[in-house]
């Protein structure tokens, strides 16, 4: 029963839990067993407290008997990026600077999902600090993409999506910046979904671009992603960019939300760079919605193909250089022991603690920031930011969402882009926009290179319409079986 309960989607183990077919501390076991079989090899994890995990889910087996249990997520394992606060847990952000740092509350994505029964499990590896697009630049290791070990998983959530497609969790949190979690999720063949920017509370998650962050979800189904987005969407009165808009239920919207629908096709989307498998296996996706009688028209992006990548490392860099100020060896993380004065502490410390991509952000963002460049750079990057966001809202008027590809490849093999940084921006081309005007977008499956290297459908929705996003996801997702193709990990 074990094997059959690793890949299986979380909707389904839900019922088999109120079946009480299964136990959440069954269910736990096999996923510390397959963790133990497989993440030796895939580097996905951080850290786990087995034991607590254990404690949890024979708690949530108690409120099961006593006809309490909490909804579909109660009893169900979710790992969460090194990013998301869990109280008692290590916040690393897979840096030197918080090695040994350990969470002392809990994050509100953290605290809604214990209320839903959740058990989190396990802190993921990331990019430190949430900076790359290939999660080779973790302070702790390179993660591996299941599907072939030699690859990236992609990244910043390169460790949620690792975890995720090798059956080590069924469900994970990652925040997207520039597409962090929709890119790993086509590499790693799964269902990630990038919210709109304020459905999610972003308090007790580190900052990296706060203006761009927000914390999504990876899973193995269009239904899995929506409820666990239920558990976690909502206003937050502790994030001051928190929206107060209205949740439904998400599970219940696939139902409800039929086509066809107007969907856009991005022109520019789909020139230079593009992978031939890529781009085949995309236009596939849309001649399904084509055939399932939607309306497909072209549409044009411009400001947004061509300035999206040169506003996003303006804003973003920016905005790092001033949130990881805090990180000064002083009021906590890394201490330099070889510190002799009080300007040896900051730079010492600063030196040791972060990793070369990190360095290269902040140095960027603090020119970017300084007396001279400001009106240069900075401010006109964010007049541009908000054509670009002018723009997609133009194109909405006519279409309910856009296709477009995740990436423009599949995963690369690791180390092969780390000495060119300016050809690793250029794997979040298509999803950047999208964070940059605050919208929502989702990964979906949608075919296999020659080389049996996912690839994968991004749909990008109206401000605040998850519930159609992830029908139109769904309606694809249920015409095709890519969802439940998993790795060869043995």
């Amino acid at each position: 029963m074990a094997d059959e309960l690793i890949f299986r989607p979380v909707a389904e183990v839900a019922a088999l839990l109120d079946a009480k077919k299964i136990s959440s501390v069954e269910l736990l076991r096999a996923f510390v067993a397959r963790k133990q079989a497989v993440d030796g090899r895939v580097q996905a994890f951080n850290s786990l407290d087995e034991a607590g995990a254990l404690a949890l889910a024979a708690a949530s087996d108690a409120r099961r008997a006593a006809g309490q249990a909490r909804g579909p997520l109660e009893g169900i394992p979710v790992g969460f990026k090194d990013v998301i606060a869990v109280e008692g847990q290590p916040l690393t952000c897979s840096s030197r600077m918080l090695a040994n740092f350990v969470s002392p509350y809990d994050a509100t994505v953290t605290a809604k999902l214990k209320a839903a029964g959740a058990i989190p499990f396990g802190r993921l590896n990331m990019d430190e600090f949430a900076m790359g697009s290939s999660t080779e630049n973790s302070a702790f290791g390179v993660t591996a993409n299941p599907w072939d070990l030699t690859r990236v998983p992609g990244g910043s959530s390169g460790g949620s999506a690792a975890a995720v497609a090798a059956g080590e969790v069924p469900l994970a949190l990652g925040s997207d910046t520039g597409g962090s979690i929709r890119q790993p999720a086509a590499l790693c063949g799964l269902v990630g979904l990038k919210p709109t920017y304020g459905l999610v509370s972003r308090y007790g998650l580190a900052a990296f671009a706060s203006s761009l962050d927000q914390i999504g979800t990876l899973a193995h189904t269009v239904e899995d992603a929506a409820l666990l987005l239920g558990a976690i969407a909502g206003h937050d009165a502790h994030d001051s960019t928190s929206f107060k808009a209205e949740v439904p239920d998400y599970r219940a919207e696939l139902a409800k939300r039929q086509g066809p629908w107007r969907l856009g096709v991005p022109k520019e989307f789909f020139g230079a760079g593009l992978d031939p498998e890529v781009g085949a296996a995309v236009k596939q996706a849309i001649e399904f919605y084509r055939s399932a009688g939607c309306a497909i028209k072209p549409v044009s992006l411009p400001l947004s193909a061509e300035y999206a990548i040169a506003v996003y490392y303006l804003i973003a860099t920016a905005e790092a250089s001033s949130n990881l100020a805090r990180y000064d060896g002083i009021r906590y993380g890394h201490r330099s022991k070889a510190a002799t004065d009080a300007i040896d502490i900051y730079a010492k410390s600063r030196a040791e603690g972060f990793g070369e991509e990190v360095k290269r952000r902040i140095i960027l963002g603090t020119h970017v920031l300084s007396s001279g460049y400001y009106d240069a750079y900075y401010l006109r990057a964010q007049k541009v930011r908000t054509l670009i966001r002018g723009e997609f809202l133009r194109v909405f008027r006519e279409c309910d969402a856009l296709l477009s590809p995740t990436s423009p490849t599949a995963a690369f093999k690791i180390g092969e882009k780390s000495a060119d940084p300016l050809a690793m921006y250029l794997s979040d081309i298509y999803t950047i926009g999208v964070n940059l005007a605050g919208l929502p977008g989702i990964s979906v499956p949608c075919g296999f290179t020659g080389g049996g290297l996912p690839i994968g459908l991004q749909i990008i929705g109206q401000p605040f319409q998850e519930g159609a996003l992830l029908a139109i996801a769904r309606a694809y997702e249920q015409a095709h079986a890519w969802h439940t193709k998993h790795p060869a990990l043995t």
